[in-house]
């Protein structure tokens, strides 16, 4: 399971990127779906041969993505806002869009998927940023998200 997470994680972080780059013009139903249109899944296969696929997708980790998807989109100001909070001298315009999108989907595990351990929620983010983000990224995320999860313990 926890690797469907982490694919599910990195095709949110995907299709968010996406949204966030064309906001104006693109639902997010819309991108999710043209996103997934693209991929066969695991476990929708049955035996047939694999040719020009390289990792399919399985059905676990496309509903996880899209939950992420829809949870970010939806709670995006209240996590904006914690992210915000806790990002002192960092206005979420001069973040990196990758580093600002894990942010997001960090953000939104730990306020809203009490299932999900706060370590895994972050090292999880550490790991995606330390592929898809620069070379400050990993410290960065990790020390907003250790700053957001602490002000959420305290206030449960």
């Amino acid at each position: 399971m926890s690797n469907n997470r982490r694919v599910g994680r990195e095709y949110a972080l995907k299709m968010l990127f996406a949204l966030q780059l064309d906001e104006a013009q693109s639902e997010p139903t819309q991108v999710v779906s043209s996103f997934f249109d693209h991929f066969r899944f695991a476990d929708d296969v049955l035996g047939e041969p694999l040719e020009d696929i390289e990792a399919p997708v399985t059905t676990a980790a496309r509903l996880f993505a899209e939950n992420l998807v829809k949870g970010v989109v939806e709670f995006r100001s209240v996590i904006d806002k914690r992210i915000s909070d806790q990002a002192k001298n960092w206005s979420l315009k001069r973040m990196t869009p990758v580093d600002l999108t894990i942010l997001r989907i960090g953000v939104y595990e730990l306020l809203y998927q009490p299932d999900i351990p706060t370590p895994v929620v972050i090292d999880e983010a550490i790991e995606i940023a330390k592929r898809y983000g620069t070379k400050e990224s990993p410290s960065f995320i990790n020390g907003i998200l250790d700053k957001i999860a602490a002000v959420a313990a305290q206030n449960k």
